[in-house]
């Protein structure tokens, strides 16, 4: 068994996609990170190329799968079992360790162990997430005041201000290059505002739609917002309004 690394999207789907494409709601996240390097195309991310990689048992059929697009963590997909040191290895020679590692909660006691053994380091979560199935959506009761509203590129300092605000509020200052985003996903209409009073008071996001999902990003209030509002904003709405449960919950060790 062992790990492939490479810089080629177009391998990567060949190789790797097949095996995340088993289990898409799952691996919702790196097929919709694939959908946005196959749109936008490598430089989306920088100077530094994504680094891909996949692991493949004694029969050569892959059943693991990695991937980093600089300057975000690597995203450990799918790793099996006593896999995760020979990962470490085969970066540590051709890439370089990675600084965080975006990774499904269940795994994080394994990797932090191997990670000690391989570089003598330490870890500890930074940041924990879940991922939920769309189900069926109910509207609230009461419906907040308000409407929503496509984002337009006028739109775009505000939005801006609040990713950074965002981000620094919910796990300090990482690596999103805040305008970069914004401007992406106003390419492709995936910002939407809601406005109340004829002013914004929240915002939702999704990725760039992909062959295989669609992925709702975040939403979120201000915190400015939230004080006016008395938390009775469109967010308070949020989880009451989808059924289905949680699917996945990715840590992030941060090493």
């Amino acid at each position: 068994m062992a790990w492939e690394l490479t810089d080629s999207l177009d391998e990567f789907e060949r190789v790797a996609a097949p095996h995340l494409l088993a289990d898409p709601v799952r691996q919702t996240v790196p097929l919709s990170v694939l959908a946005s390097l196959r749109q936008a195309g490598p430089a989306r991310f920088g100077d530094i190329p994504p680094v891909f990689g996949w692991h493949r048992r004694d029969d050569g059929t892959v059943d693991g799968a990695a991937l980093q697009t600089p300057p975000y963590a690597l995203l450990l997909a799918s790793v099996p079992a006593g896999a995760v040191p020979g990962l470490l290895t085969v970066l540590a020679a051709g890439r370089g360790l990675p600084a965080a590692v975006n990774l499904a909660t269940a795994a994080e006691p394994s990797f932090l162990a191997d990670w000690a053994a391989v570089t003598g380091g330490t870890g500890a979560a930074r940041m924990r997430s879940r991922l939920y199935r769309l189900g069926e959506l109910r509207p609230p009761d009461p419906a907040p005041a308000g409407a929503a509203r496509l984002a337009s590129q006028a739109d775009g300092d505000l939005l801006v201000g609040w990713h950074d605000a965002f981000r620094l509020e919910a796990d300090g200052a990482g690596p999103e290059d805040a305008r970069r985003t914004v401007a992406e996903r106003l390419g492709y209409a995936g910002l939407m505002l809601w406005e109340a009073g004829g002013e914004p008071v929240a915002d939702r996001g999704r990725r760039r739609p992909g062959r295989w999902c669609l992925h709702a990003g975040r939403a979120s209030t201000p915190r400015l917002r939230r004080c006016r509002h008395n938390g009775r904003h469109p967010d308070s709405a949020g989880p009451r309004s989808i059924r289905g449960g949680p699917v996945h919950r990715p840590g992030q060790p941060n090493q």
